[in-house]
């Protein structure tokens, strides 16, 4: 075994050389004989030391390889690359040499093997307990306690709805239909056209005309804007309202939606609220369907979130006082975030901690969201990536942490069932029982009703959600994110956009 630390660490001090200054310039080529020697290092090491230490050994080098690819493939700002991949290699080696001392400590104390399955189990009963615990808070407080009261419509303030649309369909008719027939009274709907690339997105809105939407045509992004941080930007200098609401064209209204939506806002004495809809599923017959947007709320409201000031936000329906938008530095100050609505709601409470809350929409509110299962899953591989920060390690820890904490207790049960160990059997079946009713719950809270279905649902759901993210990853570090037409690489990952083959008539050959 020492032959292999000290095989590992060789490779190591090789791969940190590529980042001298004299050795950058070549790293396209240097890094690809990294990766092979890294190769060659893993099948050695599984070869002859094959262990679980080698295991996770070899799970973090494979993303220490995703991270030589950022060198071999060069597409991004070469100073955003130096540091972006530097920070990575640094980071997930220490990480496997805390690996490598953890086990080493392990072996000279002659740590036995159960010790191990009761250590990982405690760990995920305090985990799922912890999970619950937060679970249960995030979504009483989301909850709509109180009865709104009969505010007057006189002292309603004026509302904007600011829709960003591209290249929409039949989608945007149904919202915009829904929207018109709100009984709010000073109400004002903005609907940009994002430089559509068909012609039915603004017949759609000029449609509407009639019924008092108002047209904005849209401007082309520059390169270090996110295109919907642009529009909301465009949408924001447009507006009239002392309210903004920012929404989807997936987004569905009933009449009274909006006037009980500010009601809440005005009454809980907020400067910004975000709303979980209802969820119309578009593919019902599909088990995914009920997967992907589940997750997304887990993710948001599971977690203890309040606790370290990173409140649970949505970015399906937002409203927020045009106040605080220009105290928050406008869009401007998000130009290339993929959730404004996070900044928005961290800044406001910095200043003030009352200032923001998530709701959750009844059937009273009506509030809907209508997204198919693709679109579903287009906006999560748009978003995964970037909230962890476009960081391989932290993707690699979250997915570890994820399958341990999550799948974890199932293995440590059947492992238990098969050597009869009944204290594992015991906090491990604890933990299972938890975290499937956690998640049966976020079932639950996306439909508004309990599907029993919703029971075996967690082991698929934390597999999917993974692959996801590492797709998510993969998508952003070396192919393309397509949203609506463009490529959303360029301003979140730096990407040098390449330019189109020019054939100058110099090097035109003459028949």
């Amino acid at each position: 075994m020492q032959f292999a630390i000290l095989l590992f660490c060789s490779v190591c001090l090789v791969e940190q050389s590529l980042w001298l200054p004299l050795i950058w310039k070549w790293r396209k080529y240097l890094s690809l004989l990294v990766a092979v020697l890294l190769i060659f290092t893993n099948i050695l090491l599984i070869k002859y030391y094959f262990g679980q230490i080698i295991i996770v050994l070899t799970i973090f080098s494979c993303y220490r390889l995703l991270n030589l690819g950022r060198l071999f493939r060069n597409r991004m700002q070469t100073i955003y690359l130096y540091n972006v991949s530097l920070r990575s290699s640094l980071t997930i080696i220490t990480l496997q040499l805390l690996a490598l001392i953890v086990n080493q400590l392990l072996n000279f104390f002659d740590v036995d093997y159960t010790y191990w399955l009761y250590a990982l189990s405690g760990l995920s009963f305090i985990s799922a307990v912890v999970i619950e615990l937060s679970t249960y808070y995030n979504l009483n407080k989301a909850k709509i306690n109180k009865a709104v009261k009969q505010i007057g419509e006189i002292e309603l303030p004026s509302l904007t709805v600011a829709i960003p649309a591209r290249n929409e369909t039949k989608d945007l008719d149904d919202c915009l239909q829904s929207l018109i027939n709100s009984d709010y009274p000073k109400l004002e709907i903005l609907v940009l056209d994002d430089c559509s690339q068909n012609k039915v997105t603004p017949e759609i809105i000029r449609s509407f005309a009639h019924a008092g939407v108002r047209f904005i045509a849209g401007k082309q992004p520059p390169d270090s804007w996110l295109a919907k941080n642009y529009a909301y930007s465009q949408l924001f200098n447009e507006a009239n309202g002392d309210l903004i609401m920012f929404c989807g064209v997936d987004t569905r209204f009933q009449p009274e939606s909006l006037k009980l939506m500010v009601k809440v806002m005005l009454e809980q004495n907020k400067q910004m609220v975000g709303y979980v809809p209802i969820n119309i599923r578009a593919n019902h017959s599909k088990f995914v369907a009920n997967i992907v947007q589940p997750s997304r709320y887990c993710w948001e409201l599971a977690l203890p979130r309040w606790q370290f000031k990173r409140p649970p936000v949505l970015s399906t329906c937002w409203l927020i006082t045009r106040q605080a938008l220009l105290e928050t530095g406008d869009f401007k100050a998000i130009s290339h975030g993929h959730s404004p609505e996070s900044f928005y709601a961290r800044q406001l409470l910095r200043h003030d901690p009352s200032s923001y809350n998530l709701y959750t929409s009844s059937e009273k509110m009506g509030l809907y969201s209508f997204k198919s299962l693709a679109e579903q899953r287009a906006t999560a591989i748009r978003t995964r990536y970037p909230q962890l920060h476009k960081r391989p390690e932290a993707v690699v820890v979250i997915s570890m942490v994820e399958l341990i904490v999550l799948i974890g207790p199932l293995i440590f049960l059947a492992t238990g069932l098969l050597h009869h160990n009944l204290l594992l059997i015991f906090i491990s079946g604890i933990s299972s029982l938890i975290l499937i009713i956690n998640f049966a719950q976020f079932v639950t809270l996306t439909n508004r009703k309990f599907a029993v279905l919703s029971l075996i649902m967690l082991p698929v759901a934390v597999i999917y959600d993974v692959g996801l993210l590492n797709y998510s990853m993969w998508k952003y570090e070396f192919s393309e994110v397509i949203w609506k037409g463009r490529n959303v690489c360029i301003p979140t990952m730096r990407v040098l956009p390449q330019l189109p083959n020019i054939v100058t008539p110099d090097l035109v050959q003459k028949p």
